[in-house]
């Protein structure tokens, strides 16, 4: 019974070649076949000690494993060949109704995962994704990164790269503009699925009312104004990854319904009858606590377990300072490109002083300086002077930058007050001056801030901000 079989003939070195454990002589005849009829070669074990041996003697491009095995569990096997082949896909078949199991395989590295009873057509489009796998290392045109040399950075991209090789859901956490969007693409842009539409969507700048239309498309006809079929986000990201931005924004009414499809994977437009499949991956991001949101009953545990399935923290800029320079260079050198002016370069006394703001905005903010330096600023080397950094940010004379005694403070020091609230009377300061500049005009002012009419009018009604009559 327990017996290695290695189908490998001698004149099939080249071909794709994949490793199948389980106990159960069904499964494995299932496997082979369908396998076959795709112009694989399989080898199979029903022991873990037996797979780590022909793992050891061959080169394998896919693993499927069971998760109980007579002598151990999958995750075992699972762990091993993350540790000893990094670039060999696993795969898991779990047991019909347990997703814990599923999630414990993912969280240990599994690629994905399979359910009892195996469905064919799962086989094949595991096996396809699987297969389409950017190796480690290997890149694409215009492929996103995250600059810097600190050692949070260095753990971030080695972290992001080991999620692009999983189909897991990535929960993404950090402070607003520390860059989780960057994040989530560049997990997307390295995985399966790069290919495929990446689908960014903000949750908090949706109306209510057209949260299931946005999220799940409509038929013609269905309401006043659905003049044509609309997909939706869904539907739009089929074979791709869906970016759930602000997703703790999201009303509880509309959380119950994206579980429902996210469990199902079936999604049904306003006005059909019938329902649609889709194969999507989620990545989600909020700048607030979600399990602080859940134990607040502002968020749905059930799916909170269902996105935070792999969780990814950003750094803040406080936390890799020594990246600055080189941020700030490329920011600088991304502008001018844009602005089609003379390169430009900041003086050491200017990068000195960059690094000693606190920068509760982030990288954004740190965007947001330069941009304004540059817009203020014909000359092409950029000191001291020149920076337009906030006004409350206390700025040292020269011959003073390097003295020991001065403390620099950010705005963050003047009011103990919580980050959200504080965040949200500098949002509507901004709005509220940008108003009153443009004699109301909400289009000019969305174009002073960067944001859309759209976006200005949610932000808007949020602040609990009105016209003057």
């Amino acid at each position: 019974m327990n017996k290695i079989n290695n189908t490998y003939s001698q004149d099939k070195t080249h071909s794709t070649k994949i490793l199948i454990v389980d106990d159960e002589p069904d499964i494995i005849e299932l496997l082979e076949l369908t396998l076959a009829r795709m112009g694989m070669d399989v080898a199979s074990a029903q022991l873990i000690g037996d797979a780590k041996k022909l793992l050891n003697n061959n080169t394998f491009q896919l693993c499927l494993t069971d998760m109980r095995l007579p002598d151990g569990e999958g995750l075992e096997l699972v762990r091993y060949i993350n540790q000893f082949y990094s670039d060999l896909p696993v795969a898991v078949i779990t047991a019909h109704g347990t997703p814990e199991n599923a999630v414990a395989a993912l969280k240990a590295g599994a690629f994905d995962y399979l359910s009892k009873p195996v469905g064919l057509k799962e086989v094949r489009d595991l096996v396809k994704s699987a297969l389409s796998i950017p190796t480690h290392g290997q890149s694409y045109p215009n492929q996103r990164t995250l600059l810097g040399n600190s050692p949070p950075m260095h753990q971030l991209r080695a972290t992001i790269d080991k999620l692009a090789r999983s189909q897991a859901a990535v929960y993404i956490n950090g402070e607003s503009g520390s860059g989780k969007e960057l994040a989530a693409r560049m997990i997307h842009e390295r995985s399966a699925r790069h290919s495929q539409p990446f689908i960014a969507v903000n949750c908090g700048a949706i109306p209510d009312n057209l949260m299931e239309s946005e999220f799940f498309g409509y038929k013609k006809g269905a309401f006043t104004g659905a003049d044509k079929d609309h997909d939706g986000f869904f539907l739009m990201a089929h074979g791709g990854t869906l970016f759930l931005d602000e997703v703790a924004d999201l009303p509880l009414a509309m959380q119950v319904k994206l579980l429902r499809v996210i469990q199902e994977k079936q999604v049904r437009r306003i006005g059909d009858s019938q329902e649609k499949t889709v194969d999507v991956r989620i990545i989600s991001a909020t700048h607030k606590t979600l399990a602080q949101c859940v134990e607040l009953g502002q968020f749905r545990q059930d799916l909170y377990y269902r996105l935070n399935v792999i969780e990814l923290n950003m750094p803040s800029l406080r936390e890799m300072k020594e990246d600055i320079p080189i941020i700030a260079e490329n920011i600088i050198n991304k502008l001018c490109a844009e602005a089609n002016r003379a390169p430009c370069q900041l003086k050491k006394e200017a990068l000195e002083l960059l690094m000693r703001y606190e920068y509760p905005g982030n990288v954004r903010e740190l965007e947001n300086i330069l941009e304004r330096t540059l817009a203020l600023n014909s000359d092409c080397e950029i000191g001291h002077d020149e920076l337009q950094m906030p006004e409350k940010f206390k700025i040292p004379a020269k011959n003073e930058i390097n003295a020991p005694q001065i403390k620099l403070k950010s705005s963050f020091d003047e009011e103990a007050i919580p980050l959200q609230d504080f965040l949200d009377k500098l949002e509507k300061n901004s709005i509220e001056k940008a108003l009153e500049q443009n004699r109301y005009n909400r289009t000019k002012a969305a174009k002073v801030l960067g944001i859309t009419v759209r976006s200005l009018r949610y932000r808007m009604e949020r602040l609990g901000l009105n016209e003057p009559a």
